[in-house]
């Protein structure tokens, strides 16, 4: 295993991270990382890089995402959620790629995924829209200026 930069330039970066899970992460560097800057956040059993091959394993993924009622959840998942979940809050593409450590929009739409809560936000946008266009403007003496069209 060798320990060096990211892919890209973009892969260095400052993360912000929810606040609810700040407890959480402090109790965890608190029990399992060493002092220092360098210091790894996740650890295999003797203190050194967390492997791949050894992650299931150490982690006892499969039994704790049965418990969770998800089983077959691989990690990685986490990252297609998490960036789903931000492009259904209206993030734009660049602050999605700046997030993920993308330098291209074709890597960073690889792990967009459609989502009906996302359906959902844009058809309640569009009926605001309609709603706002249908109230009477009290101001406007023109007629009915910037008027939705219907199309054919």
């Amino acid at each position: 295993m060798v320990l060096g930069p990211p892919k890209s330039r973009a892969g260095l970066r400052t993360v912000a991270i929810p606040d609810a899970i700040i407890p959480d992460l402090v109790a965890h560097l608190t029990k399992y990382t060493k002092q220092g800057p360098d210091a790894l956040v996740f650890t295999g059993i003797k203190g050194g890089p967390l492997r791949r091959s050894g992650f299931n394993k150490i982690t006892r993924w499969k039994y704790a995402v049965e418990l969770l009622g998800v089983p077959g959840l691989h990690f990685h998942d986490l990252r297609h959620t998490g960036n789903t979940l931000a492009a259904d809050m209206g993030v734009s593409l660049k602050n999605l790629m700046a997030r993920m450590g993308h330098d291209n929009e074709r890597a960073a739409l690889r792990y967009q995924q459609r989502s009906s809560r996302a359906d959902r936000q844009i058809a309640d946008g569009l009926n605001a829209l309609v709603e706002a266009d249908r109230k009477p403007d009290e101001d406007d003496d023109d007629g009915p200026a910037g008027a939705l069209v219907p199309v054919a």
